[in-house]
């Protein structure tokens, strides 16, 4: 019965590390995806291929993160780059994105449910951020006092979570950044943001599939406000 037991406990030790090295697989070559994409389609893609592997593994977060993270990436190109490009047109900006905020918020609710650690805790905070920001960039006048306001209070518990985030520092910079100076806002105000938000960046541990961008966003806005 012993001897049995041992063979069974290797067996099942070694189907999990292969479901484990599956899991990886997957998650890596949809990683590659994401970083590829350049269409609210490919976006839209790699986002359902994130969801299906989270509700395959269940208890893993990182996969809502990135179907959220996609998502969010899509919703900035509904508004102008540095260009004033837009590479995502729509009659109804603001339908669009409160579709976007529904989907990716429903998304960070099941990666907020799989996960205790408070650092994972702050990712998803973070997501919910831009979410909001997104909303309130429709009519920033008009919203600020609602979406603003939500998506400040997000940073806020993203930073008491987890403040060695350097992810937390670039958005509240990125958020100053766009602020007129009369309102505290402007460059000056947001490069001490940047500078935390590149130190912080380059002295982070990346730890496979999880999150590890704002380094290169943070320099090139640390870059502007020189």
């Amino acid at each position: 019965m012993k001897q049995f037991l041992v063979a069974l406990a290797a067996i099942v030790s070694v189907a999990a590390s292969a479901q484990s090295d599956k899991y990886a697989d997957a998650m890596k070559q949809n990683l590659a995806l994401f970083d590829s994409a350049k269409t609210a389609a490919d976006f839209e893609n790699v986002s359902a291929s994130f969801q299906r592997i989270g509700d395959a593994e269940k208890t893993q977060w990182l996969p809502y993160y990135w179907a959220a993270m996609s998502l969010a990436t899509e919703g900035w190109r509904y508004f102008p780059d540095n260009n004033g490009a837009v590479a995502v047109k729509t009659d109804n900006l603001s339908g669009a994105m409160e579709a976007l905020a529904t989907r990716i918020n429903a998304l960070a609710d099941q990666a907020d449910a799989a996960t205790t650690a408070n650092e994972d805790k702050a990712e998803v905070l973070i997501i919910r951020n831009m979410a909001a920001t997104q909303q309130m960039l429709v009519d920033p006048q008009s919203r600020w006092m609602t979406f603003g306001q939500q998506a400040g209070t997000y940073l806020q518990q993203a930073s008491q979570l987890n403040p060695n985030n350097p992810r937390v520092y670039y958005l509240q910079g990125m958020s100053l950044f766009g602020t007129p100076e009369q309102f505290g806002g402007g460059k000056a105000a947001a490069k001490p943001l940047f500078e935390k938000a590149v130190a912080m960046g380059k002295a982070e541990q990346q730890k496979p599939l999880h999150p590890h961008w704002s380094l290169e966003q943070s320099e090139q806005m640390l870059a502007q406000c020189q």
